[in-house]
């Protein structure tokens, strides 16, 4: 017997829909409710990167849903989606907390009118305590969780990697709470947020400064130096021509790599007391030598190594294509290209099925399947209740 998840999804920015676009992505008949005019996400787009009118942004998290615009201000609009609900698995919401109790779609209030519902919340730092009501947004995370000190030398990190791991974890605690439901017949109430998502992402680092002697002393690094914790020469040099990042690497096998005579007789140091004057000698090297001489020199010592690449090297990189890491979609004409579903199942990475290009382009077909007739959704749309794909929104 087929099993299907069915979730909808009140979500909007990125943690939520990336976290319903995994779901989605893995075969969950996902259902996202959008305003008339269409969720954030399709009206910003970092860089001015639009294909065809469509915010890369949108095509980035939104692929493999349906779209259902409605008017949640209204009773009938409420009517519409509470019905959805009734037949639903999952509930995934990443408003503040309080909003969706405003609209009368809190978590009481589902659990009543669908006892077994999951119940999937994502807020930016809790949905209780002193600092629940702040925004909560991935920069003001990196800051808030000590990443930014941690990265070193007042780095932001260049991705929002908090609201990508936040969506990861609330996928999988959502599966997780599915896997109940099948097991016992109950849901859970589900409760993420993007501060624990941040802190998560350092949970090696922070086990090593809970337990490092002088602790706040240990943070402070150098520039070539990648992490506060781990012995030179770990982190990043300077090439003629490019710049490349060493890994854990021994000692003797980096200065026979080199050659350098000064390295070799470094090697008996304690590399992370005196971190800061090896990667200085590491760097000196370094700058004189140019990326094609290093590394078959490298390669024959294994020495652990990597090139620094942009997105354009990226997305040239064979092995990033050999796996699969990008999809090409069309819209309206025009090929976008957008990171495919990170991990294969026996072998096969989930294919791009479709892309609901416009706020209500399903609105149609999931009214229907709820026995709302052809007239009614006319009348409907025309007192601004639902919106479909095809009127101007």
């Amino acid at each position: 017997m087929e099993v299907k998840m069915r979730v909808v999804s009140f979500c909007h920015y990125l943690q939520g829909p990336a976290c319903t676009q995994y779901l989605a992505d893995l075969g969950a008949d996902v259902v996202k409710i959008e305003p008339l005019q269409g969720a954030f996400e399709r009206h910003w787009s970092g860089g001015k990167s639009y294909v065809n009118g469509t915010t890369a942004f949108s095509l980035a998290v939104n692929r493999n849903k349906r779209s259902l615009a409605v008017n949640l201000k209204t009773e009938e609009g409420k009517a519409i989606v509470r019905d959805l609900i009734r037949e639903a698995d999952v509930i995934v919401e990443n408003y503040r907390p309080g909003t969706l109790d405003r609209l009368g779609f809190g978590y009481d209030d589902m659990r009543a009118l669908n006892p077994d519902i999951i119940y999937a919340s994502a807020s930016g730092l809790g949905s209780s305590g002193p600092a629940a009501a702040r925004p909560g947004q991935d920069l003001l995370m990196q800051a808030r969780s000590g990443l930014i000190a941690a990265t070193g030398d007042g780095c932001v990190v260049g991705a929002a990697i908090v609201d990508q791991h936040g969506a990861a974890l609330l996928a999988m605690a959502i599966l997780a709470a599915f896997a109940r439901k099948l097991q016992c017949g109950k849901g859970t109430r589900v409760e993420s947020s993007l501060f624990s998502a941040a802190i998560d992402l350092q949970a090696e680092a922070l086990a090593m400064y809970c337990s490092a002697p002088d602790r706040g002393r240990r943070m402070k690094r150098g520039r070539n130096i990648g992490s506060w914790y781990h012995d030179a020469p770990y982190g990043l040099y300077d090439l003629k021509d490019a710049r490349i990042v060493l890994s854990m690497n021994d000692p003797t096998r980096l200065a026979a790599a080199l050659g350098d005579e000064e390295l070799a007789g470094m090697a008996g140091i304690d590399r992370y007391e005196e971190r800061e004057r090896y990667a200085a000698c590491v760097a000196a090297i370094l700058r004189e030598w140019s990326y094609a001489d290093l590394v078959p020199r490298f390669e024959r010592h294994a020495i652990w190594c990597e090139r620094v690449q942009d997105y354009e090297d990226l997305l040239n990189d064979p092995q990033a294509n050999h796996n699969g890491a990008f999809a090409t979609i069309n819209v309206n004409g025009r090929d976008a290209t957008v990171v495919a579903h990170p991990i294969r199942y026996d072998g096969v990475v989930p294919p791009i099925r479709r892309i609901p290009l416009k706020p209500g382009a399903d609105t149609a077909q999931l009214l229907t399947e709820l026995g709302i007739s052809a007239e009614r959704q006319t009348d409907l749309a025309s007192r601004g209740i639902i919106g479909r794909a095809e009127q101007e929104l």
